[in-house]
């Protein structure tokens, strides 16, 4: 249940000179409408990203397509939760070369740089392909190809977080998207949703953004029993705002959530569980971490610290017609990440 206004028309993100927050593009949708038209603000400050999660049981890999205005970021990655073995490839750029669409997942993204080959690209209204190629640390051949699709109706949390009248981000956040697909590193090969299901998660952000921010996300995707169920939610970065990016899908229905959730966790203790409550009632779950991606770079005056755990979901969502869904081992993540642009 939300106060937030829900929004049904394409909206520009920002006022005719793509400099203040457009007032109108003040609310949530159940698939993207906002078109980030971001072109005034200071440099440094406009941000823009893709980033993709696929969770495949035993493995996740992901990948990201950035413009952070002073720089372009690229990256893949892979892990095997049950062995901690971890690997893929980033890149920076020089302005230019990365650029993303104003409407998400309208243009095919697709960057070639020092060993990388990255392509996130919209086949068609049944989803989106993603391909890379590289070489590990160690010399080995690496490449993914995945499918994500895109099930009709399937809803989704789109939604404006202002911070003010000039600084503000747009986030889709899109889950319960099936995924097939291999991914290859030397002379081993695993199937993506041949013998558990893969889920595809999507992250998109465009905004201009305050020089420090924390946040929390978390999301998850699967079953319980024949009910498709897909969680979102975050933290931190929205107090205050009277806007949320939380909300769950039932069979690709969306329930929004506007109220600020319960988050329950310990930075130094990550591998612990995180609980994330909702007191309106409607949503409880505990997240069990089986694997931390844990990544820093920089300093206090410009960097960033992230403490990401993978695992399953166990617990219980509400929608606004009061029926209860429960679950338990829906994969997923949750994260903390602490950043100074």
């Amino acid at each position: 249940m939300t106060h937030e206004p829900e929004l049904s028309v394409p909206v520009d993100l920002c006022a005719p000179d793509g400099g203040l927050l457009n007032p109108a593009a003040r609310g949530w949708s159940r698939r993207p409408l906002h078109r980030a038209n971001l072109d005034g603000g200071d440099l440094g400050r406009n941000k823009r990203w893709d980033y993709w999660a696929i969770l495949a049981g035993d493995l996740i890999v992901s990948c990201v397509y950035s413009d952070i205005d002073v720089i372009g970021l690229a990256d893949t990655y892979w892990a095997e939760l049950s062995t901690g073995r971890t690997g893929g490839q980033g890149i920076i750029t020089e302005p230019g070369p990365i650029r993303l669409p104003q409407v998400c997942e309208t243009a095919e993204l697709s960057v070639e740089r020092d060993g990388l080959v990255l392509t996130m690209g919209t086949e068609d209204a049944d989803g989106t392909h993603l391909v890379a190629s590289w070489t590990e640390a160690d010399g080995r051949p690496a490449s993914f190809d995945i499918r994500v699709a895109q099930p009709a109706g399937l809803e989704s949390v789109n939604v404006v977080i202002p911070w003010s009248d000039d600084t503000f981000n747009f986030t889709s956040k899109q889950v319960a998207r099936p995924a097939t697909g291999s991914l290859r590193v030397g002379d081993e090969e695993w199937a993506l949703g041949a013998d558990q299901e893969a889920w595809g998660i999507l992250d998109v952000g465009r905004g201009r953004w305050p020089s420090k921010l924390a946040w929390n996300w978390g999301a998850a995707s699967g079953r319980s029993g024949d009910t498709v169920v897909g969680l979102q939610f975050g933290a931190k970065w929205t107090e205050g705002t009277g806007f949320t990016e939380n909300g769950f899908v039932i069979d690709g229905r969306v329930t929004k959530l506007g109220r600020e959730l319960e988050w329950t966790y310990d930075w130094d203790d990550p591998m612990a569980p995180w609980t994330i409550v909702d007191p309106g009632g409607q949503l409880s779950v505990v997240l069990t971490p089986v694997f931390d991606k844990y990544t820093k770079a920089g300093d206090e005056h410009l960097g960033s610290e992230v403490h990401q755990v993978f695992g399953t979901y166990s617990g219980t969502i509400t929608d606004d017609d009061g029926r209860p869904v429960e679950f338990t081992d829906l994969q997923g993540f949750a994260e903390e990440a602490r950043q100074v642009w």
